[in-house]
């Protein structure tokens, strides 16, 4: 496995980011060691607020919500998945699989020892984090999901498949833009940059080009299998599990119903709608996001 290391040069100056990264390194299985890259700050005898990202961000994305959940007395810990932010990055597509990404991330939080979590998971931060939760339900005390599901061979809407076909043909992968068309505001110069900060070039953009292909969307695609496995543990996950998604999303937009009919936990919960937030959430609504994240907190100590 060939692996790329975007230059720290890149990540200096970013608005509203002045978070240094915390690093740990994973195995995988070709035996290659990869560095993952997380932001952890607050207290760290409280309890982990867990943000994970999705496709094509990375842990700027949530700048604003660390700084609000922080001054709320929380710790927060933002990891970037493989393959984006300060994450090490395999330069092969063929490196990135739905499984890989899990087994990654199951050995970052086993090896960082989270524990009493709560997770906000958004598009593929929900695909994978929802994985960890079915894994080790135990290191998870709630669930916050936005704009996101654990699909698993049922199909997708037209949305989904317009954008996983753009996402396989374009020639140049536009991080910056694509974020700014996932937004109702219209994000600055300085912050679409930041988005493509991690990338040099294209060379660095495997996993990011790789991901909508591995949504499991189709019964005979991989990963159905185990996502099956993982609703079996989720259908008894009676945990706090809220559902915070936005009313402007059109890949999502229904997903929220799904998840508070199968999960236990969500049952009674006070689920709520960002209004004025796109499929990025976190970049229209940060702080009413953070503020929903640390009142649900506080309702089910």
């Amino acid at each position: 496995m060939e692996v790329l290391r975007t230059p720290d040069e890149r990540f200096t100056n970013l608005p509203d980011f002045p978070y240094a990264a915390r690093y740990t390194d994973v195995r995988d299985v070709s035996g290659a060691m990869l560095r993952i890259a997380a932001i952890d700050e607050g207290p760290r005898d409280k309890p982990p607020v867990l943000l994970m990202h999705g496709e094509p961000s990375w842990s700027f994305l949530y700048r604003k919500m660390i700084a609000r959940l922080v001054a709320h007395g929380h710790r927060v810990v933002a990891p970037d998945l493989v393959g984006f932010g300060r994450s090490d990055k395999p330069a092969s597509r063929d490196d990135y699989t739905y499984e890989a990404h899990v087994r990654w991330m199951s050995d970052w939080l086993i090896a960082n020892d989270l524990r009493d979590i709560t997770l906000f998971c958004q598009d593929w931060g929900g695909l994978i984090g929802l994985r960890l939760v079915a894994a080790f339900p135990e290191r998870f005390a709630r669930v916050v999901a936005g704009n996101t599901f654990l699909p698993a061979g049922a199909g997708a809407n037209p949305a989904f498949e317009a954008w996983r076909t753009f996402s396989q043909t374009v020639p140049v992968f536009p991080t910056g833009s694509i974020l700014n068309g996932g937004t109702v505001r219209e994000l600055t110069q300085a912050e679409m940059d930041a988005y493509e900060a991690p990338y040099p070039d294209e060379s660095y953009k495997a996993g990011a080009r790789q991901f909508p292909a591995l949504v499991p969307v189709a019964p005979d695609m991989p990963s159905v299998k185990e996502n099956l496995e993982a609703w079996k543990v989720l259908e008894t996950f009676d945990k706090p599990f809220l559902t915070a998604f936005s009313d402007q999303d059109p890949i999502t937009r229904g997903a929220d119903k799904r998840l508070q009919e199968r999960i236990p936990g969500c049952k009674g919960q006070n689920h709520t709608t960002i209004v004025g937030g796109g499929h990025f959430l976190q970049e229209d609504k940060p702080e009413d996001l953070a503020d929903v994240i640390d009142a649900f907190i506080k309702a089910t100590a």
